[in-house]
């Protein structure tokens, strides 16, 4: 798959993976969207775009409004007359124990990281299917492969993003719909620093992990062959990928492991 003049809609792509992707895919000139929480910083994200010879749209908005989605997508829309790949990538992370962390965030977090990216692809397929096709790429976690420590909402919503995309891959893969699920490690973003403690207050600082994790633009090169070649699944990040591993052919292991971490 070449992107030159292919519709890219990015959310979370003010920082970290959203923002560097948007980078490396704005060398192969397609039509980029970008979404996200701050303007300013899209804007600057939008002027790099824009000098690497992509055409470039910002639509600033907060996802945990999953009830004015259908207008931000009739927006989304409207830039370029069509979207070829939806890439959500917007999601909030989460600090504290599940017993501890109030219901309403737990909802909060399913709505940033579950819903809205359901809500944005129940919308795009009709349009998706009478262009020919398209593609969902998805931004899940390793803690979507399992349960970790302080993240039990979390975690939750990314499990949920495979079993949505995954079948929305096998319902629609002979109409040209395909799905592309990213399952990062540590890399080094500000995730954590935006997380929700148990309250929904900020984190507020890089846990250590995550400052030691891969450089985003590097996560965003492998990102991007992934799309490319259009594989179901790709894997970014350093050795704590081995855990995915242990899952899959050492279960007992993995939630040995799971156990033993120590809170940051």
């Amino acid at each position: 798959m070449t992107f030159e003049g292919k519709t890219i809609w990015i959310t979370g792509a003010s920082s970290g993976i959203g923002e560097a992707c948007a980078y490396e895919l704005a060398k192969e000139k397609p039509n980029l969207i970008l979404t996200g929480t701050r303007e300013s910083k899209l804007r600057e994200v939008q002027a790099q775009c824009r000098a690497a010879g992509a055409r470039c749209e910002v639509l600033p908005y907060d996802l945990t409004d999953v009830d004015g989605i259908p207008a931000l997508v009739e927006r989304a829309l409207a830039c370029f007359g069509r979207v070829d790949i939806m890439f959500n990538n917007a999601g909030i992370s989460q600090r504290a124990k599940a017993a501890d962390t109030a219901f309403e965030v737990d909802r909060k977090i399913m709505e940033v990281n579950f819903f809205a990216p359901v809500r944005i692809a129940k919308l795009l397929l009709p349009y998706m299917l009478r262009q020919g096709g398209g593609m969902f790429v998805t931004t899940s976690s390793i803690s979507g492969r399992f349960g970790f420590p302080l993240r039990s909402a979390y975690a939750a919503s990314k499990h949920a993003l495979y079993g949505f995309f995954e079948s929305v891959r096998a319902e629609y893969y002979d109409c040209g719909i395909r799905t592309v699920m990213v399952c990062p490690g540590r890399v080094n973003t500000n995730i954590s620093f935006y997380a929700l403690e148990k309250d929904g207050t900020q984190h507020g600082k890089l846990d250590a992990g995550q400052a030691g994790g891969i450089p985003p633009e590097k996560a965003a090169r492998k990102i991007v062959r992934a799309i490319r070649h259009q594989k179901p699944e790709v894997l970014v990040g350093g050795k704590e990928l081995l855990m995915v591993y242990f899952k899959r052919f050492i279960p007992a292991l993995n939630r040995l492991l799971a156990r033993k971490v120590k809170p940051e």
